[in-house]
C-alpha cells in the first residue's frame, strides 16, 4: 500500500430533508483519507449512513457540505461533460443487490459492455467481445454466458456479473456498497477473494461498504466504523479488531459469533449506551494510539489514553 492519497474526504455531509421542518443528518461531518492500492472498511449497523457516504462520494448524490477530492480534484466542484465521463471512468461501483442492479431486458453482453460503449474503449465490434469474454473469464465465468440474460444466472453470478461491468472501463478506485449482504455464505467468500484477486493483478483501491465486521477485517487494510452518521472510530484492521477503543465498536466485535459452543454459551455480550458518553463537550476526532482515531472529548481522551495508549 502505498502513502499517496487518492481520496481526501473533508467535513463530508449529506442531509435529507423529510418534511417542513426536519431533516436526516445521513452523514454529518466525516473526514478521512483512502490511500493507492488499499482496502479501506466502512462498517456499521443499517442506517448509520455508510452507503449514503459512498453514493456521495461517487456524486450519486450531491453532497450538502464538505469536500471530496479524488487525485486532488474535488468532485463535487462544476464540471463539464467530458470532465464527468473521464471522473465516471476512474471511479466505478459495485451495488448491493446482483438481481436489482442488472437491467433484465439487456444480454450480459451489452450489460458489461455499456461503459465501454460511452467512453469509446473499443474500436470495433470484435474488440468489444473479445474485452467482455476476457472479462467475463476474468471474474470466473465463461465466455458463452454473454448471450445470456440476468434471470439465468445465481446471485453469486450475477455480483460477478456486476464487477466485470465495473472493471470494464479500467477503473482505479471501486466503491463496493456491500455486494456480498444479499448473497449465500458460501459464495459471499468466493466473491471477497475474487475482489482481492483482482485488487493484485490490476492495482485497485477499494472502499468496501458493510455490516459484517468479520468479513471486512480479512478484505480491509484500515477499518472505519461508522455511527448515525459519524465516523467513531479509524484504525488498522488488525488493531482496530484486536484493540478496539470506542464503545460501540467493541459491541459491533461481542457480536461476532465464533464457531465454539462452549464458549458461545458463557459469552458476555458487549451492548453500547450511548448515553453513558461525557456530553460536556463536542466530541472531536482523536488520536488515542498511532494510526488509531477515535471520536471522544477531552474527558474520554485522557480516559482512552490510560487504558489504551501505547505504553512507555
Amino acid at each position: 500500500m502505498s502513502q499517496e492519497k487518492l481520496l481526501e474526504i473533508k467535513n463530508l455531509k449529506q442531509h435529507f430533508k423529510t418534511g417542513r421542518h426536519s431533516v436526516v443528518k445521513a452523514v454529518d461531518g466525516l473526514n478521512f483519507d483512502i490511500y493507492k492500492g488499499e482496502t479501506f472498511g466502512l462498517v456499521g449497523e443499517s442506517g448509520c449512513g455508510k452507503s449514503t457516504t459512498g453514493r456521495t462520494i461517487i456524486r450519486l448524490y450531491d453532497a450538502t457540505d464538505g469536500e471530496v477530492l479524488f487525485n486532488g480534484e474535488n468532485v463535487h466542484g462544476k464540471k463539464n461533460r467530458d470532465q464527468m465521463k473521464k471522473f465516471n471512468r476512474e471511479m466505478q461501483m459495485i451495488f448491493q443487490d446482483p438481481y436489482a442492479s442488472l437491467n433484465p431486458r439487456m444480454k450480459v453482453e451489452d450489460i458489461i459492455a455499456e461503459g465501454m460503449d460511452i467512453h469509446g474503449l473499443a474500436g470495433s465490434d470484435k474488440e468489444r467481445k473479445a474485452k467482455v469474454h476476457e472479462l467475463l473469464e476474468t471474474v470466473g465465468l465463461n465466455k458463452e454466458h454473454a448471450n445470456r440474460y440476468p434471470h439465468e444466472f445465481s446471485g453469486g453470478q450475477r455480483q460477478r456479473i456486476g464487477i466485470a461491468r465495473a472493471l470494464a472501463v479500467d477503473p482505479s478506485f471501486v466503491i463496493a456498497d456491500e455486494p456480498i449482504s444479499a448473497l449465500d455464505v458460501s459464495i459471499q467468500a468466493q466473491v471477497v477473494n475474487l475482489l482481492k484477486k483482482l485488487q493484485e493483478e490490476k492495482g485497485l483501491t477499494y472502499l468496501f461498504i458493510a455490516h459484517d465486521l468479520s468479513m471486512v477485517k480479512y478484505i480491509s487494510d484500515r477499518i472505519g466504523v461508522m455511527y448515525f452518521g459519524k465516523m467513531v472510530e479509524l484504525a488498522d484492521a488488525d488493531d482496530l479488531y484486536n484493540h478496539p477503543i470506542h464503545p460501540y465498536t467493541q459491541s459491533l466485535l461481542s457480536a461476532i459469533p465464533l464457531p465454539d459452543p462452549d464458549y458461545e454459551r458463557s459469552r458476555e455480550r458487549f451492548t453500547y449506551d450511548p448515553s453513558q458518553h461525557d456530553t460536556s463537550e463536542e466530541p472531536e476526532f482523536r488520536e488515542v494510539r498511532p494510526g488509531h482515531w477515535v471520536l471522544c472529548t477531552t474527558k474520554e481522551f485522557e480516559h482512552y489514553k490510560r487504558e489504551h495508549g501505547v505504553k512507555n
